[in-house]
């Protein structure tokens, strides 16, 4: 079994841990300014490419 011959120094395990982290989330505008995640549906006007994909309840 293998085991280690040293103690692995804080520096190093932060650089081998740098590429750990999350991007943050990329959001754009549409036309009528709302945000939304690129690829996804938008859950407050259910459009998606331009096109209404899921029907909103009439309040």
């Amino acid at each position: 079994m293998a085991v280690p011959k040293r103690k692995t120094t804080p520096s190093k395990r932060g650089m081998r841990r740098a590429h750990d982290a999350l991007p943050p989330a990329k959001f754009r505008e549409d036309e009528d300014g709302e945000l939304h995640r690129p690829h996804h549906i938008n859950l407050k006007t259910g459009m998606y490419r331009g096109r209404q994909v899921i029907d909103q309840p009439e309040d």
